[in-house]
């Protein structure tokens, strides 16, 4: 990505070395959702969002402040975080224009190890989430040599397509839609909940697509490959592919994100219309995702 003489965001608060124990973590939704599912919810059967409203991570709440120096990559990854999410700002901010409303910037918060957020308390081991209650982005930078070392997607865009996603969910939030689809789920069965979330998720990556159209004609920010590295990171976090690399099958019923090519297919839509009005997710049949 070309990203060179682009501003930094505002909006981004900076924890890293202070370490949080107490608290619970809920109402969350994001990538980084699928790290909980894989070690809890795919081998017991469970619905990974009631995983992660309900989980209790922590016995006390204190804040611990390190003597912490990032490496040099590290602060690399924060300076890059900060522009693409300017960038979430600059589009997005001019996307609510034209439908007649104010969008209001989320503020991203890098940590290391454990944070308190707004829906309570979670280590890094939940990956990239987006917190209604504080309308913020929680990201251990971690995660990033995690998609390219572990997972097989590295790649500039396919970072920011993790900060994107989660921006998604921030546009989903102001437009009403994350909190009533969340409050859906809450009277459906695990099965039916799972079939929302994953509209919800299929969504998210379809703003993060309609964000890099919209960056790429404002700022010219994408180069030879870009596209690609997101859609091979979308790719690599669909429900059925890290099933199988988990146990060698898949549940589809237990899936919460999307399958490998619904996730391909609505990040791939955003990005080529980058008409928000190409989303709704949730009027389609479950089918036809």
């Amino acid at each position: 990505m070309r990203l060179d003489g682009r501003r930094f965001s505002n909006n981004v608060e900076d924890r890293r070395g202070s370490s949080f124990s107490g608290g619970k973590i809920a109402g969350v939704g994001g990538i980084g959702a699928i790290i909980i599912a894989a070690l809890i919810a795919w081998l017991s059967g469970e619905n990974p969002l009631s995983v992660l409203f309900d989980q209790t991570a922590f016995t006390d709440n204190s804040y611990q402040v390190q003597n912490y120096v990032p490496t040099e990559k590290e602060e690399a990854y924060a300076q890059f975080a900060s522009r693409i999410l300017a960038g979430t700002e600059d589009v997005w901010s001019q996307e609510f224009q034209k439908m007649g409303l104010r969008y209001r910037e989320p503020k991203l918060v890098l940590y290391t190890g454990s944070v308190q957020s707004g829906c309570g308390g979670a280590t890094s081991s939940v990956g990239p989430f987006y917190c209604s209650a504080d309308e913020t982005i929680y990201l251990d930078l971690s995660f990033f040599d995690q998609m390219e070392q572990e997972m097989g997607a590295g790649g500039d865009f396919a970072f920011a397509y993790v900060i994107a996603h989660e921006v998604g969910h921030h546009v989903q939030h102001l437009l009403g839609t994350l909190d009533e689809a969340h409050a859906e789920m809450a009277y459906q069965n695990k099965t039916e909940a799972n079939r929302i979330s994953v509209r919800t998720e299929l969504q998210a990556d379809f703003y993060a697509g309609v964000w890099a159209y919209h960056d790429n004609q404002l700022f010219g920010s994408l180069e030879d490959g870009d596209i690609e590295e997101g859609l091979n990171a979308a790719s690599k976090i669909g429900d059925d592919y890290l099933q199988k690399k988990a146990r060698g099958y898949s549940v589809p019923e237990t899936f919460n994100h999307g399958r490998s090519d619904q996730r391909v297919r609505w990040l791939k839509r955003g990005a080529t219309t980058g008409n928000i009005k190409n989303g709704d997710t949730f009027s389609l049949s479950y089918n036809s995702l």
